[in-house]
């Protein structure tokens, strides 16, 4: 018999590695990455979503250039690496701080260089940042006669910050540019580098100074570099499972994908589901989504387009503070994430999702209050959960013509009937999502067309189609969901399989019409 594993401290909230290692924390080794990166390269970009771990890799790397061996036993890189060959890190951290405020940015990259040369007795020369920073890099390298390792944290928090102040945004990348640019003009002085955060601006706008950036964010060998994949938490978490629903974690929290031939889980869900035993949004909590649902909402962008958009590479890069993608803003910030590859006229497009539950379910639950101008009604989603696990659709019937019918007046002054049926289609659907989470699909492919909402629920298939009546005419929904023959995809399930036609009008500002029939 296996002895069971003894359970260790959650390293919730740790980002010191450190601290982890000497605490006996739970860690999941990613040094073999590491030592990859080290014997393959030199300078090196990684963007990852809030809270994946980006900052325990940073002070990770830290600790194994400055030779701290002892923290590395029992690791991948232990008995791989030379220990005997230490260098100085120079490490810069923006995670702290308001750089919404003008000037700030400034004030706070002196005051970090102030604090590295007083550690390492260096006295400061220059007033500018790229000078007093390549002043202390070749100083370093000089003194020790080791190159030096460079390593950035939170890299764009600067520009992230001001984003609503675009002038103060725009300053803030003219300032990184010329930092971040020191790396290269310093790059006989430098033996590693690496930079990180949430987003991947492009590299004309921020790292034209700093070209020689090896960008890792969708290279399949460092898809797991961050986060946890499903074999980390069946062995290194493997005493924390015990009494909780494995295939529920996977369907709350599994999901992100970097191109690699695994999934990974965020760490902080992770780790507060084990210490609190509650399946719950614990990384969707942590971050306010209002800046994305206005951007969506300026854009045009309802809950039914965000499920099974379509990127290119490059347009999962164009992030700036002139040029923001929406695909690369829900997929940079972690609310959309790749689920597959296609090839298409010699380029691979690649087409997102939702990573998981809890991301689907939150977003929409945000997206429904914004678009409503009210928060949902957690009786409300109970009062549909029910009536569906019933299979009592009149019963829906009169929960969406209440809830349509407590939609404020003030909705409708900026909304014209040509954008009423995708408005009023995807509120039914954010409810649905919001409320079941990643069973419902959109633009639901058939051989004769798509349907445009599927909802697979305890044994049950209902495909339902919007229209608005004084577009299409009466009855248009329910003869296009029979004519299309949608039914003919789910017959080999052997479930009930129920036609729910949806007609709004737009003079009522509410449904007219909700047929059902049994396929």
């Amino acid at each position: 018999m296996v002895p069971a594993m003894k359970r260790r401290r959650l390293p919730t909230g740790i980002q010191t590695f450190r601290e982890l290692r000497e605490r006996g924390c739970y860690y999941v080794d990613k040094t073999g990455h590491i030592e990859r990166l080290i014997d393959r390269g030199k300078h090196y970009f990684l963007s990852r979503p809030r809270r994946f771990g980006k900052s325990l890799l940073v002070d990770t790397l830290k600790e194994l250039f400055e030779g701290n061996e002892a923290l590395f036993e029992g690791l991948h890189i232990h008995p791989r690496r030379d220990w005997s060959a230490c260098h100085p890190v120079v490490r810069l951290d923006f995670a702290t701080g308001d750089f919404a405020e003008p000037g700030y940015l400034h004030v706070n990259v002196m005051a970090q260089l102030d604090g590295i040369e007083r550690a390492k007795g260096v006295p400061p020369r220059h007033d500018t940042a790229p000078e007093r920073f390549g002043h202390l890099i070749r100083t370093l390298h000089e003194r020790t006669g080791q190159r030096v390792v460079v390593l950035v944290d939170e890299y764009d928090k600067p520009i992230l910050d001001a984003f609503s102040v675009p002038d103060t945004a725009r300053a803030a990348r003219r300032y990184l540019r010329g930092l971040y640019g020191t790396v290269k003009s310093c790059d006989a002085h430098i033996e590693f580098a690496f930079l990180t955060g949430v987003s991947k601006f492009t590299k004309v706008s921020l790292f034209s100074d700093l070209n020689n950036l090896v960008d890792l964010t969708l290279d399949p060998r460092y898809a797991t570099i961050c986060g946890y994949t499903d074999a980390d938490l069946d062995t290194v978490f493997a005493p924390e499972l015990d009494g909780l629903d494995r295939d529920a974690i996977r369907d709350w929290y599994n999901g992100y994908n970097w191109r690699g031939d695994e999934k990974v889980y965020n760490p902080f869900d992770i780790l507060l589901l084990f210490e609190h035993r509650e399946f719950a949004p614990h990384w969707f909590e942590t971050g306010s989504p209002a800046f994305l649902v206005e951007t969506l909402d300026e854009r045009g962008v309802g809950p039914l387009d965000l499920d099974g958009m379509l990127g290119t590479d490059a347009l999962l890069s164009r992030f700036d503070v002139d040029d923001m993608a929406t695909e690369a803003l829900l997929f940079q910030t972690g609310y959309l994430t790749i689920r597959s590859e296609e090839r298409r006229g010699g380029r691979t497009h690649y087409r997102l999702g939702y990573p998981n539950r809890e991301v689907c379910q939150s977003l929409n639950e945000s997206l429904l209050a914004h678009f409503t101008r009210d928060p949902v009604r957690e009786t409300n989603s109970v009062r549909l959960y029910d009536l569906l696990l019933a299979g009592d659709l009149a019963g829906l019937e009169g929960l969406f013509h209440a809830f349509y019918a407590s939609i404020p007046h003030e909705w409708y002054t900026n909304n014209d009937i040509a954008r009423f049926e995708g408005y009023y289609a995807s509120v039914f659907y954010a409810y649905f999502a919001a409320t079941f989470g990643p069973v419902i699909t959109v633009e639901d492919s058939t051989v004769r067309g798509r349907a445009d909402m599927t909802v697979r629920f305890n044994g049950h298939v209902y495909l339902f189609e919007f229209k608005v009546i004084e577009q299409a005419g009466e009855g248009a929904a329910m003869a296009q969901l029979k004519a299309r023959g949608y039914a003919e995809k789910y017959r080999h399930l052997g479930e009930p399989i129920y036609l729910v036609a949806v007609e709004f009008s737009s003079r009522e500002r509410n449904v007219r019409t909700f047929a059902t029939e049994r396929a």
